[in-house]
Parts: structure tokens; C-alpha cells; sequence
């Protein structure tokens, strides 16, 4: 098996697989390959797609791949193709391809943890799946872009109205070209490539995911995540603790795992008053605002707590 370099090179599917184990897979994780020098040289194309929207398992990863205008035909010629029209096993083959091009495309990986798309969208200021897809793109352009890739023209396979998502990206990248379209994945190949780069960091985070101590899982007994695999049903239904629900591989904000807690035991929540004497000139809206609670002392909060957004109701 390949080794990790001391910098995290990702060069293969074995240190990918490397990276993805050493990382902590409660928070989201951001890697960019190395910069073909091409790429700093000359205008270059970047492709933009996602994989794992739909499950209700697992990370959400949004993937970027670029090369320079004159090797537009690269990721074609590299078999490149939509990545849900591909075997696992022709994807990874195809990965591995594009990481032995170092020198002519580069590709960049957020893997968006599912305790960061639950807390989204549960939080009290809902943060749409939509717009947590958005910033995600529009992180990995900038992180490009900054580590010197002489971007050209953006590809993104859309979320919502293509028109929309256009301009609102045009607004933020005015010196880019823009093309956002429907089905990008399978009418550009550096979408492809993109979409490629996701998939496979998607598929093999499941495969070397760290549970919390005391469960021993193998993606065996997880099945591929959708909420229609009868074996993601069977591990959600034998997995859901009726006090803390389901381990952190779950996405909580989803309607399949808001069935299963059903069954789980029923909490209220009270928002505990503040003792406020505002100010003459203070504005109505601080009457809305929540201040912590200071001087408490004590213990910190346990990660597992911090994880859930949990916060204590009583001190002892």
C-alpha cells in the first residue's frame, strides 16, 4: 500500500484512502492537489459537481477539477463521464488516471461532514442544503484560485435555477466566464472530472469511515446510504438510540431519519429567560438577541455535546 507523504499528497486511491482515515470526519475537510505549473501559465478551464446529495448517510462532497484551455480534451480522452453512469470500479480507475496527469490537471475535494449539513438545516436560522452547496463551490474556486490557478472559465452543474445560481456566482467571480447548465456532469468533460474526483472521495470515506467508540461497522452493514437501500434502513432502524438518535455517519435533517426518531423518547426545550435592563436608546431587536451565560466555570462542554449542538439547562 502507497504511503501518505509527510504534506497529505494524494497520488492514489491508497492514499487517498490514508487521507481520508487520518482526518477527523465530525467537521469538513478541504483538499487541493498539487498546481500543475501549466495550470499558473496558461488560462485554464475548471469543472464544478457534487456527489451525495440525496443520502441520508455520510458526507456530502463537492469536487473541482481544471487544466489549461489548450488540454480541454483531456479529461475526455481520460474517459471521463458522468460519475452515476459509472461502475465504482471504472471510477476509481478513471481517478487514478487523472491523478498520474499531475502535470497537466488538478482537482480539490470538500468533504462536508453530515454533522454540518444536519446542523444547517436544523439550526434556528435555517441554512438551506442549497446554499451549504453554493459556499462549497465557491470555497473550492477561491482556494484555486489562491493556490495560483490561472482560472479562465467556470463549468458548475447547477443547484436550483441554472440562470440564477449564474449570475449570483458572475456577482462574486466577475472576471471569470460563467456557465452554469443542467446535467453539466455529462455535456463537460472537466465537470466530469470534477464529478469523478467527488464520487471516489465519497465512496471511499464511507469505506474507512471512524465510528464513535464502541460501534464496529464495515460499509457492509450500512449499505450505499439512499434511504431506499433496504440495508440503510435495517442499520437505521437498529441504530437509534432513543436518548442521543443515530451516530454522526447520520444525517439527522432527513425525513427518512425523522420517522426512525420517532420512536425515540420525546424532549422539550425551553429558552431560558435572560435578566436584560436595556438601555434608553437600545434597539427593540436586542430584546431577541441570546448572550451566553458568563463566569459559569466548570467543565467544558464534552465534543460529543459540542458535535449535536447541545448546551446544559441545569448547572449542578
Amino acid at each position: 500500500m502507497a504511503e501518505v507523504g509527510v504534506d497529505g499528497k494524494i497520488t492514489d486511491l491508497p492514499s487517498l484512502d490514508a487521507f481520508l482515515s487520518e482526518k477527523d470526519n465530525s467537521v469538513n475537510n478541504v483538499y487541493v492537489s498539487d498546481i500543475p505549473s501549466v495550470c499558473k501559465e496558461y488560462p485554464c478551464i475548471l469543472g464544478v459537481d457534487e456527489a451525495g446529495r440525496g443520502p441520508v448517510l455520510g458526507p456530502m462532497v463537492y469536487g473541482i477539477a481544471f487544466c489549461p484551455l489548450n488540454e480541454a480534451t483531456l479529461p475526455d480522452e481520460l474517459g471521463c463521464a458522468d460519475s452515476k453512469a459509472l461502475t465504482e470500479e471504472k471510477r476509481d480507475e478513471i481517478f487514478t488516471k487523472l491523478c498520474e496527469k499531475s502535470n497537466k490537471i488538478g482537482w480539490a475535494v470538500e468533504v462536508i461532514a453530515p454533522n454540518t449539513i444536519s446542523n444547517s438545516m436544523l439550526s434556528r436560522q435555517k441554512y438551506s442544503l442549497n446554499q451549504v452547496s453554493m459556499d462549497s463551490a465557491i470555497n473550492l474556486i477561491r482556494k484555486a484560485a489562491s493556490a495560483g490557478v490561472n482560472i479562465d472559465h467556470v463549468y458548475v452543474d447547477t443547484v436550483g435555477p441554472p440562470e440564477k445560481y449564474q449570475a449570483y456566482l458572475k456577482s462574486i467571480f466577475p472576471s471569470y466566464k460563467i456557465t452554469v447548465a443542467k446535467k453539466a456532469d455529462s455535456t463537460f468533460p472537466i465537470v466530469s472530472a470534477a464529478s469523478i474526483c467527488a464520487k471516489v472521495t465519497r465512496d471511499h470515506s464511507l469505506k474507512v469511515w471512524k465510528f464513535e467508540k464502541g460501534l464496529q461497522l464495515a460499509q457492509k452493514d450500512f449499505g450505499s446510504g439512499y434511504p431506499a437501500d433496504p440495508t440503510t434502513k435495517k442499520f437505521l432502524a437498529e441504530n437509534c438510540d432513543p436518548v442521543f438518535g443515530f451516530p454522526q455517519l447520520v444525517r439527522f435533517s432527513w425525513s427518512t431519519t425523522s420517522e426512525v426518531l420517532k420512536e425515540a423518547y420525546h424532549v422539550d426545550y425551553e429558552t431560558a429567560e435572560e435578566d436584560v435592563t436595556p438601555a434608553s436608546n437600545t434597539s427593540i431587536t436586542s430584546f431577541f438577541k441570546i448572550t451566553p451565560k458568563s463566569g459559569s466555570g466548570g467543565k467544558g462542554l464534552h465534543d460529543f455535546f459540542k458535535r449535536r449542538c447541545l448546551s446544559r439547562k441545569v448547572e449542578l
